[in-house]
């Protein structure tokens, strides 16, 4: 019986170590045989509030999103991907009122508006506003933390684009 036991234990311990199991997940659906390239535009403010290194911490960060996460080659122009578009909305409303009657959060907004073109399918291709917000303490200046909370909303903003465009979740 000990003997059965302990060829028993040896077959399925060889067995186990026979099979393996094997995840890969990259993030992306991207067939990397016809599509090895994505142009990306500057995006130019158009808000009513104008905060000028906005445009280029965006840029940076959509460009270092595609390159660090997918393989594909980002070019000026002529991409097989092409992402254009512009900062439609940079606003700050009110978002509480304190018992003493004053502001006492104030929340940002940032808007969007993204052309995405997919030269090798053209049904992928659309136009569409991609919205991210932030708060902050009416107690502290904007420009205190204007920074910090501008990157926070583009992370989101270029993480929804990257998920629209080549996640397709």
């Amino acid at each position: 019986m000990r003997r059965y036991a302990i060829i028993l234990s040896l077959s399925l311990l060889g067995l186990l170590t026979a099979c393996t199991i094997s995840y890969k997940f990259t993030g992306t659906s991207i067939d990397y045989t016809k599509t090895k390239t994505i142009s990306l535009d500057k995006f130019p403010i158009r808000a009513n509030y104008v905060w000028s290194p906005m445009e280029a911490m965006f840029y940076n960060s959509l460009s270092d999103e595609f390159a660090q996460k997918t393989k594909l080659k980002v070019l000026k122009r002529n991409g097989d991907l092409q992402l254009s578009g512009e900062i439609v909305e940079y606003s700050q409303t009110n978002k509480s009122i304190g018992a003493d009657g004053y502001s006492a959060q104030v929340q940002l907004k940032m808007t969007v508006n993204v052309r995405f073109v997919n030269t090798i399918k053209h049904d992928e291709d659309f136009e569409k506003r991609f919205s991210a917000t932030a708060e902050y303490e009416s107690t502290q200046q904007l420009v205190a933390v204007q920074d910090q909370l501008v990157q926070e909303m583009i992370d989101d903003i270029v993480d929804q684009i990257f998920n629209a465009t080549v996640a397709n979740w």
